[in-house]
């Protein structure tokens, strides 16, 4: 058993699975070990989630890591973290939890994001931060608990994110990271916080509840000795805060490999589409949306529109066909329903349907924000099938992302892809008609937990920068482009802007709807 320090461990803490992966120094994957995360949702709106729980899950994934590779903790030369971004982790005396973390998901603050939204000083805090007022977001979830339930924050020593958290646990450090402190509370041009924009959330009588800022590329603090003998790692070894698992994802998956004007998609259960960018060059659109997000590279941001659902939508059209079958009495799986994917798309014609896919009960937040949206189908006639629906929805996905990046300025120069669904062949070829680019799949699987490790990886001094290591960790595993179907594309460009034109004229339906809902809910 060799006892040279050859690996480097990535956490990825997300919403739905909580992972330790392996890497060896080159970035080659060795070994991943997941256990589920749980989190608990209420009728007003909270999704919450334990932090206790949590940090057991992880001394957990990292137990189990260490049963899949022999002499793990000898092995192990650094330990870096990522995790889901946003929601609130409050830690008050002894480091011990005040109450359970509010998530991301939790859209309590809905009523506080609309009034700090009409407020004086939005248009400034939106300048700052390059991010849009959300209810996900730790700022407008610590004002709105300055409103309703000021105890929590008095009680409260500091407010973390859950990256953040494990950290504490790990090293006995509050901190959190240059991503998540500027898009929350700072400016993504300093990556420092900003009085300015804790003055336009109310919260600047809280300053001392924010941790200091560490970058995770640059500085490591060291493993304790009752992390040690929790997680059975060594004590002492270097763990490095890596940045929000959303822009990590795209670290790992090539959205920058020294080339100008990349992007990155992740297709997963939602959308996240980011394109990297030096600071100067963002584009703050007018409707105050969107993240900017920094990359552990210096002056290096990527801006970031997010869809609530994305592969979700294929997951519905695919149940319509398995519910339908099982009332017929046949079984299938969905595994040979998305086999059957390409086969409905050679069989339908393109751009025949609308799709609009804000199929999330939580509505839309990308590129714009409103909590009533919700899916639609327009321009069905009879002689519309099966095939047509899936095809539209496939397309409403690229429509979507573009209108994502339409948001971020111009069509990025290449597309690359990551996530749950981007292998599929019908998708990668809608979105690369839809923004007329280049499409290229990152062959990583875990590229959230690569991201933190490269990040580690250099703070180590495995790497003389991180441009070195994407040029080893990242860029040998984008297969190579696809260019966009040239009679593909202008279907698509003719397409798009009643896509665009109906999306602006939903609002309307949406809120009456909503009122419906209610009413039929208070019946």
């Amino acid at each position: 058993m060799t006892e040279s320090r050859d690996i480097i461990i990535g956490i990825d803490a997300g919403t739905s699975v909580i992972k330790a992966v392996a890497f060896d120094l080159t970035g080659h994957q060795l070994a991943c070990f997941s256990v589920p995360n749980r989190y608990d949702t209420g009728p007003d709106g909270s999704v919450t989630q334990s932090l206790s729980q949590t940090w057991k899950d992880c001394v957990g994934v990292l137990r189990g890591l260490s049963v899949k590779i022999d002499g793990l903790a000898k092995r192990t030369a650094a330990l870096g973290l990522t995790g889901q971004g946003d929601g609130t982790w409050l830690v008050g005396a002894d480091d011990q939890p005040i109450g359970d973390a509010w998530l991301w998901l939790d859209a309590r603050a809905a009523p506080t994001v609309t009034r700090l939204a009409a407020e004086d000083g939005e248009r400034a805090r939106f300048e700052a931060t390059g991010t849009g007022l959300n209810t996900c977001q730790q700022g407008s979830q610590m004002a709105h608990m300055q409103d309703h339930t000021p105890e929590l924050l008095d009680r409260a020593e500091v407010a973390l994110h859950c990256k953040d958290w494990l950290f504490l646990n790990l090293t006995g450090v509050r901190a959190t990271d240059p991503s998540e402190a500027s898009f929350t509370f700072g400016n993504f041009r300093t990556r420092h916080y900003d009085d300015d924009v804790l003055d336009a959330l109310g919260l600047t009588a809280r300053r001392n509840l924010l941790p200091e800022i560490l970058d995770g590329s640059q500085e490591t603090r060291p493993l304790t000795r009752a992390a040690a003998e929790a997680t059975g790692l060594l004590e002492g070894t270097p763990v490095s805060l890596g940045y929000v698992d959303m822009v990590l994802t795209a670290l790992g998956a090539g959205v920058h490999t020294g080339d100008t004007d990349s992007a990155c998609s992740i297709i997963g259960s939602t959308g996240v589409h980011l394109r990297a960018v030096t600071s100067d060059k963002v584009h703050l659109n007018a409707e105050g949306t969107g993240y900017v997000i920094c990359l552990p590279i210096p002056d290096l941001v990527t801006q970031v529109q997010t869809n609530m659902a994305a592969a979700l939508n294929i997951n519905w059209v695919l149940a319509l066909a398995e519910d339908l079958l099982a009332d017929m009495g046949a079984t299938t799986s969905h595994a040979d329903l998305v086999a059957r994917v390409d086969d409905w798309m050679a069989r339908s014609d393109p751009g025949t349907l609308l799709y609009h896919p804000y199929i999330s009960e939580a509505g839309e937040r990308g590129p714009f924000v409103n909590a009533d949206a919700r899916a639609s189908l327009i321009g069905l006639t009879a002689k519309h099938r099966y095939p047509d629906i899936v095809r539209a929805v496939i397309e409403g996905l690229g429509m979507a992302t573009r209108h994502c990046y339409e948001a971020m300025g111009p069509m990025p120069a290449e597309l690359r892809l990551t996530g749950g669904v981007s292998r599929s062949a019908a998708l990668q070829q809608v979105l690369a008609a839809c923004l007329n680019t280049p499409v290229r799949v990152s062959a990583r699987e875990e590229a959230g937990a690569a991201g933190c490790a490269m990040m580690a990886a250099v703070a180590i001094g495995a790497y003389g920068d991180m441009e070195a290591c994407i040029a080893e960790w990242a860029t040998p595993l984008l297969n190579p482009p696809e260019p966009p179907d040239a009679a593909l594309s202008p279907i698509y460009d003719s397409l798009f802007p009643s896509f665009r034109a109906a999306t602006g004229a939903l609002p309307p339906i949406w809120a009456g709807l909503a009122s419906h809902r209610a009413r039929q809910a208070a019946a």
